[in-house]
C-alpha cells in the first residue's frame, strides 16, 4: 500500500470523533483499536508485537516522525495543534497519537514457561494496573491477568504507568473469575492471595511452581471465591495496617523472583 497523508482540521471529522470519545472513555475504538499518545509509547509499541494501524501528528511533531512512517507505509493523519489536543486524555500532548491493535494472547502464552501469572481482581485504579504491569515484566512474570471490575487494558493512564510493559507481557482483561479458576485448575496453578490478615508469610509461600498471585483492591481485597481457593499471602508491616496495591504485589513479585532464582542454581 503507498503511503498516503491526510489532513484532517475539523473536530467534527468522524474519525477523530471516535478517537475522541474512545480516548475519554479508556476503551477501544469502534474497530477495536487502542489510542495511544505519546512518543515514548509509539517508540515501545513500535518493538512491539502489536499491530500500529494509523499514525497521528501536528505538523511539528511529524516532521520527526515522517521518515519512520514512510518507511513503514502506515496511514498517516495530520491534525491541527488545537484540534489534536482535544483528542488526547492527557492534559499536555506531544502531538504524537497512534491507533493500534493489541496482540490478542492465548492462555496457553501464561504457561509457556514455569507460570508466574499476575491476577489483578478488582483493581480499578489505572495507575496501579499498570504499574503492576510493569513491576510483572521486572520480576519476571509470565503474564498478567485483569478479572471483571479491573481497569482496562486501553486505559491511557494504564498504558502510560506500564511504561511499555503492556504491549511485551501476555495480558488479558475483563476475565470472568470462572474462566480464570477454570484455566488454573487446567494447569494445576497454586494459587497465593494477598491478604494482610493473611496466615503465611510471603516468604513463606512457595513461587518456585507454576503459581498465581492474585492481588485484589485496596477497599475490599480479594473476593471471597477467590480466597477460599488460594492461600492467603501476607506482607508482615508495622504501625500500617495494609499496603497500595501496587507495591504489596511488586513486593510479592520481588520475593517470587528470588525465590526462583535461588531455585534455578541449585
Amino acid at each position: 500500500m503507498p503511503f498516503r497523508i491526510v489532513e484532517l482540521s475539523s473536530a467534527r471529522n468522524p474519525l477523530l470523533q471516535n478517537i475522541r470519545l474512545s480516548a475519554a472513555r479508556g476503551r477501544p475504538t469502534d474497530d477495536g483499536l487502542f489510542v495511544i499518545e505519546g512518543p515514548h509509547l509509539l517508540q515501545e509499541i513500535i518493538r512491539s508485537t502489536w499491530q500500529l494501524e494509523t499514525l497521528l501528528f501536528t505538523p511539528e511533531a511529524f516532521q520527526a516522525w515522517e521518515p519512520y512512517a514512510r518507511e513503514r507505509c502506515l496511514e498517516t493523519v495530520i491534525v491541527p495543534a488545537r484540534t489534536f489536543s482535544s483528542l488526547a486524555a492527557t492534559e499536555t500532548t506531544q502531538g504524537v497519537m497512534a491507533l493500534a491493535r493489541p496482540r490478542l494472547w492465548q492462555w496457553p502464552d501464561f504457561h509457556a514457561r514455569s507460570a508466574l501469572v499476575v491476577v489483578l481482581d478488582g483493581v480499578q485504579d489505572p495507575g496501579n494496573a499498570g504499574t503492576i504491569i510493569r513491576s510483572a515484566e521486572a520480576f519476571g512474570a509470565t503474564g498478567v491477568v485483569l478479572l471483571e471490575q479491573s481497569a482496562r487494558l486501553s486505559n491511557s493512564k494504564l498504558m502510560r504507568a506500564s511504561a511499555g510493559s503492556l504491549f511485551r507481557v501476555p495480558v488479558r482483561d475483563a476475565v470472568p473469575p470462572s474462566e480464570f479458576l477454570s484455566r488454573a485448575r487446567e494447569f494445576t496453578w497454586s494459587l497465593a492471595a494477598l491478604n494482610p490478615t493473611g496466615d503465611v508469610a510471603v516468604s513463606r509461600f512457595s513461587f518456585n511452581n507454576s503459581c498465581a498471585l492474585i492481588v485484589g483492591s485496596e477497599g475490599r481485597g480479594v473476593s471471597p471465591d477467590l480466597l477460599a481457593c488460594s492461600s492467603s499471602v501476607t506482607i508482615p508491616t508495622s504501625r500500617v495496617e495494609s499496603l497500595n496495591a501496587a507495591t504489596a504485589c511488586s513486593i510479592a513479585l520481588y520475593e517470587a523472583s528470588c525465590q526462583r532464582r535461588e531455585y534455578e542454581s541449585v
